[in-house]
């Protein structure tokens, strides 16, 4: 493709603007990528709904057990992912985006038809393989339209998905568990998908497929299931108790094999499936390694939020999603803001403050219990913590994208695209697992739920007498209570939410502990200005950008 004309300053001005041809495609990509940010919250809050809907034999699943909607999702993107460049390259933008929607789409109806656990964590990687695509293709399509004098907004633009998901999302999905039932958290993608489409077919230029590098093969073979199973044998931590399991360790390991031999392998081909050359450059290298704590640490803590409103305080969905807003409200303050200063100011003279204020957060709700109050403290830490995180994230993209040349965007923009999914992987794997066992450890909660599976399906009474006597702080509770076995039972769950309550806050502290560690990468976040390379090739000459 030739090189585009140079406009010269004349046109400066001009092309600052955000006009309204690059309004309609962001119309488009930001659809696109509210429905796939959307679902991730939205399950989020839907998590101890489906610890009963599919609870087996009476008994709740485990909380690690349904984590696994959340974690196939994240799979998938990781997945398919460094597919998309070489796709779009092959079948063009527009169509693979549409095939994007339509496949999320198709997984979120065979989602809503789900009769188990297991056939619903199934489908969620069919929806993820969509979901992976539509985000980068986003980047792609947008990158195109608006060019890379305008990067800090452009990523503003893009992180739209990103504030309303957090805002929405645990909202929508609240409402239309406790209004309807839980399935039209994934029906509600039926019309929207086909808005998308429809939308997409009007508003996106056709363009035609260019197929300009091979396909690397031998390196999806390696790579793909390697990520797969080593984030599978991560994934299974919670579920196992322990890093030293067998199935933590078998698949654990296996996969880290096949990665490190794909590492190895990827120095070899003039067109690799991931660019490793790339961390040849100290920027991209210190921004992809502080988008990986930072991403960990945060999006593994979020995890928790809405799960701590309804185990521990006994919202509902609903309410529990409209306590979650306030983080959303936060970051699209700063979002925007940090998107245009990234534009100016070097990013480490950004970022900094952003961490700060999600380090602080973090630390303040390690202090929750069963009673904190709600306006005078938790709404307000987690108003905080949106600030930081509008402040952080887009600005720590931004400085590893503008280092690079526009022949590299697209490989370096796939690297970030990787981080981020294995890095929320590994950190809704830490938090789970962190959460699990401190629930399984405290004196009462792991009292109560031994013996609600030692009582499950129990109805002599006699029977279950014999059973307190190996749980002697349950038996204490439920005889305060008398003959009153009503009450018993109303007292028990209250002491067993408010045990849990400091539960919380001690694996709030760990992901604090976390973002703690982000700050090392960071003070070596660029403090200077550097030219931007976006407009420059090997040879000097302008080429379009593309953002996978």
């Amino acid at each position: 493709m030739a090189a585009p004309a140079q406009l010269g300053p004349p046109f400066d001005a001009q092309l600052d603007k955000i006009d309204g041809a690059v309004l309609k495609v962001a119309g488009v990509v930001v659809l696109g990528a509210i429905m796939s940010i959307l679902d991730i919250t939205v399950v989020n809050v839907a998590l101890p709904t489906f610890q009963h809907a599919f609870a087996s034999g009476g008994e709740d699943l485990a909380y690690s057990t349904v984590a696994w909607t959340v974690t196939a999702y994240t799979l998938a993107l990781a997945t398919v992912i460094p597919l998309t460049g070489w796709a779009a390259d092959r079948f063009g933008t527009k169509r693979l985006y549409m095939l994007a929607i339509t496949l999320f789409t198709l997984g979120s109806v065979l989602c809503a038809a789900a009769q188990s656990i297991e056939m619903l964590i199934l489908f969620r990687v069919i929806q993820g393989l969509g979901g992976g695509l539509l985000m980068p293709l986003g980047m792609t399509i947008m990158t195109k339209a608006a060019g890379p004098h305008r990067m800090g907004r452009l990523m503003a633009i893009l992180g739209i998905p990103m504030l309303l998901g957090p805002i929405l999302g645990p909202i929508l999905g609240g409402y239309l568990i406790d209004a309807v039932t839980w399935h039209w958290i994934f029906l509600i993608n039926l019309p929207l998908g086909v808005l998308a489409l429809l939308y997409a077919a009007w508003a996106l230029p056709a363009d035609r497929p260019e197929p300009s590098e091979s396909f690397d093969l031998v390196g999806m073979l390696m790579m793909s299931p390697g990520l797969a199973m080593f984030l599978y044998g991560i994934s299974s931590i919670p579920e196992a108790g322990t890093f030293f399991s067998a199935q933590v360790m078998g698949w654990g390991t296996a996969g880290l094999l096949l990665l490190i031999a794909f590492v190895v392998y990827s120095f070899k081909p003039v067109h690799p499936l991931l660019d490793l050359r790339l961390f040849a450059n100290r920027r991209l290298s210190v921004a992809t390694i502080t988008m990986f704590i930072f991403a960990a640490a945060f999006f593994g803590g979020l995890l928790l939020v809405p799960t701590y409103f309804q185990q521990v305080r006994g919202e509902d969905a609903l309410h529990a999603g409209l306590l979650v807003a306030p983080q959303g409200i936060g970051a699209m303050l700063t979002m925007p803001i940090a998107g245009a200063l990234a534009d100016k100011f070097p990013v480490g003279r950004i970022v900094p403050f952003g961490l700060v204020a999600i380090i602080g957060g973090m630390f303040a709700l390690s202090r929750v219990d069963g009673d904190t109050s709600y306006w005078g403290y938790i709404i307000p830490v987690l108003f905080v913590l949106g600030l930081g995180m509008g402040a952080t994230m887009m600005p720590i993209m931004t400085s590893a994208i503008k280092t690079l040349t526009s022949h590299q965007v697209a490989r370096g923009s796939t690297l970030l695209n990787i981080t981020q999914q294995i890095a929320s992987s590994v950190g809704v794997a830490i938090m789970s697992v962190v959460l699990t066992n401190g629930l399984r450890d405290d004196p009462l909660v792991g009292q109560a739920t031994a013996f609600k599976e030692a009582t499950a399906g129990v109805t002599d009474p006699a029977a279950i007498r014999e059973q307190l006597a190996g749980f002697p702080k349950v038996a204490e509770i439920l005889a305060s209570a008398g003959n009153d076995q009503a009450a018993g039972a109303a007292k028990l769950a209250d002491a067993v939410a408010h045990a849990a309550g400091p539960v919380f806050g001690h694996s709030f502290l760990v992901a604090a502990f976390l973002v703690l560690l982000t700050l090392i990468p960071a003070y070596f976040l660029p403090r200077q200005h550097e030219e931007s390379h976006l407009l420059d090739d090997e040879d000097g000459a302008a080429t379009p950008v593309l953002l996978h």
